[in-house]
């Protein structure tokens, strides 16, 4: 049985963090909302100004705290990491973002926390995974953002394009959360409608969606060279998942999820739909690809597992 009383704990508070800390205030999902970083000022500052948005919103107990307020929590949300640099790839960061997260898992874990891991920090399929080897925790209980902004992604240039709105569009983002990430163009739907179908229709080409699948790989690009970073779109879909945690929803997202024989993969985390509840993963979903579909996979997770092998080296 679930408690009634949900208690959050963000570690960072860059751009991600705090674009994250307001929209669950304002869909106020936790009783108790905690700021952990070591810019300790900021984290001050940003739930004093949090604070003010409780009477417009819902009642929440919002302060900067430390590790140690882990301890009772259901969900620690990492946003902390170095942020992704114009011209810098997400598998460019790993190196020093692993050494962070090093320095985070332990003292987590430490302070006696037994709730889910949700990973947002880059290169998240390869943090999400370490996350769960450093901790030590069942796999259902660390889940990275994986392709839910990229899938959220997808789903508007396609929305956008044939003018219905995005929850609309069944479509699904799969595979890493970067450069290898692909759009199962095959077997996604709108109102149960093959998409090639309805597309086809309207006469919009199969090349005219593999465009939209390449604006949307790019999407991130374009907005940390125009703004410096991307964090309302993320913070969005962290809040999405964090719904389905703390509201045990049962909600199948796209999240960085471990992949355990789907796909004929083993040993990795990566973007694919899963069930998502109080108890973290509940399962993963394994869509039944074309054969098109299944090398993009395994040669996105062959771009994971190239990375992976080194960087797990590193902080073991």
């Amino acid at each position: 049985m679930t408690k009634n009383y949900k208690k959050v704990v963000l570690i960072g508070n860059g751009a991600v963090g705090s674009a994250y800390a307001f929209a669950m205030m304002q869909q106020g999902l936790a009783e108790e909302f905690v700021i952990v970083t070591r810019h300790k000022e900021r984290a001050v500052g940003d739930a004093l100004d949090l604070e003010d948005a409780t009477p417009f919103t819902s009642p929440t107990k919002v302060y900067a705290g430390e590790y140690s307020d882990c301890k009772d929590a259901d969900l620690v949300v990492i946003t902390a990491g170095a942020p992704q640099k114009p011209g810098e790839t997400r598998l460019d960061l790993v190196s020093k973002n692993l050494k962070i997260l090093s320095t985070i898992v332990k003292p987590i874990v430490e302070s006696g926390f037994d709730g889910i891991f949700l990973i947002a920090s880059n290169p998240v399929d390869i943090l999400a995974y370490a996350t769960q080897k450093l901790s030590g925790f069942p796999k259902s209980k660390v889940i990275g953002s994986g392709t839910s902004l990229d899938t959220g992604r997808f789903q508007v240039a396609i929305a956008d394009k044939f003018n219905i709105a995005p929850e609309s569009v069944n479509a699904y983002v799969l595979g890493e959360h970067g450069d290898s990430e692909f759009a199962d163009l095959d077997e996604a739907t709108i109102g149960n409608v093959p998409l090639l179908e309805y597309a086809a229709k309207r006469g919009v080409s199969k090349e005219d969606l593999l465009q939209l699948e390449d604006d949307t790989r790019k999407k991130a690009y374009e907005i940390i060279n125009k703004k410096g970073a991307t964090f309302y779109g993320v913070a969005s879909a962290l809040t999405r998942i964090s719904r389905a945690i703390l509201r045990n929803e049962n909600a199948i997202l796209a999240v960085g999820a471990p992949i355990e024989g789907q796909y004929g993969l083993q040993d990795l985390y990566m973007g694919t739909p899963a069930v998502i509840n109080a108890d973290g993963i509940a399962s993963v979903l394994e869509i039944p690809l074309s054969d098109n579909g299944n090398a993009q996979m395994a040669k996105s997770a062959k771009e994971i597992k190239n990375i992976l092998h080194d960087a797990m080296q590193n902080i073991q």
